[in-house]
């Protein structure tokens, strides 16, 4: 496994970051157990990275899977609080959650444009001051827009930025591939610690995962990157593919295989949360039910976190 320093931070961080969201209540929804058992192979095989979120409410895999102690491993959360009072709150919480008295970066999540960090000034604010009381070792901003990272390049409380990119450009809302890519170039130029996620474009890109993760793995200024794993297969196989070396073709065949969706059951009720809250754009009502653009989905279940009556899923 190679490591690679987060930026101007001290994070040493396998460029294979584990992401989490896909054992989660929002998608796979894995017993706990076996959620444990998927990180705890990441984590044997050498990933010393784990990305997280409040959303995704599955502070409680991480916090059995680190109990082993089975290397240092650093911990990204992320929130949507924008008020000093609930940033605090959402990085107590994480704290209590996965039983640490710090997380190595804490974010402010699914930032949109400079407004929006504008808005987030009183949140920043707080994070800078567990910054400085050790509640937190680095501060960083998830996004999916060119914009964005750019903006919070410019920003000296900033330490890390994890932006979407992949190839194709698929889920970057107000650019192509290369514009991110620029981007991210400028950020590092910057001193901030970039990883990235949805190199398979949500899925998209699975069926040439190798292709996909070879050129981002190729482009300069990323330390790591996120990919989501659900099962200990995906894990083997990503943990190959990002050691330079050729997975077991049985097992990578498997894996390409195993095509996600989103689900939408019958029972919508039409009452377009998850067409306010879809960062892609890529739902909409028609005819008294909510219908996903395929094309633009990248699977990434925030529109479930927030649909009432549980009737979407990614499977």
């Amino acid at each position: 496994m190679e490591y690679q320093t987060l930026g101007n931070t001290d994070l040493q961080v396998s460029r294979l970051c584990f992401g989490s969201l896909t054992i989660s209540p929002l998608q796979a929804n894995l017993p706990l157990q076996e959620g444990v058992s998927v990180i705890r192979d990441a984590l044997v095989a050498g990933v010393n990275f784990i990305d997280t979120a409040e959303l995704y409410n599955n502070y409680e895999y991480i916090r059995l899977a680190l109990r082993e102690k089975l290397r240092p491993v650093y911990v990204c959360s992320k929130s949507y609080a924008y008020t000093y009072d609930a940033m605090r709150e959402s990085v107590e919480k994480a704290c209590r959650a996965i039983e640490r008295d710090y997380i190595d970066i804490f974010m402010m999540h699914e930032q949109t444009s400079r407004l929006t960090l504008q808005g987030h000034a009183e949140a920043l604010k707080y994070l800078v001051d567990a910054k400085q009381a050790g509640t937190i070792r680095a501060i960083g901003v998830s996004t999916h827009t060119v914009e964005v990272v750019r903006a919070a390049a410019m920003y000296d409380e900033i330490d890390v930025i994890h932006p979407i990119l992949n190839k194709q450009g698929l889920g970057i809302c107000d650019g192509t591939a290369f514009d991110m890519l620029s981007a991210i170039q400028f950020a590092d130029s910057m001193g901030k610690g970039i990883y990235t996620m949805k190199a398979l474009g949500g899925g998209h890109l699975s069926s040439v995962a190798p292709a996909a993760f070879e050129w981002i793995l190729s482009q300069t200024g990323i330390d790591a990157v996120a990919v989501g794993m659900q099962s200990r297969e995906e894990v083997r196989v990503n943990v190959a593919i990002f050691a330079g070396l050729q997975p077991e073709q049985k097992m990578l065949n498997q894996v390409l295989g195993r095509q996600r969706k989103l689900l939408i059951e019958e029972w919508c009720l039409a009452c377009g949360k998850c067409v306010q809250v879809c960062p892609m754009g890529a739902i909409q009502i028609v005819e008294g039910q909510a219908v996903s653009n395929l094309n633009k989905c990248v699977l990434c279940g925030y529109c479930g976190a927030h649909c009432p009556e549980f009737c979407i899923k990614v499977i």
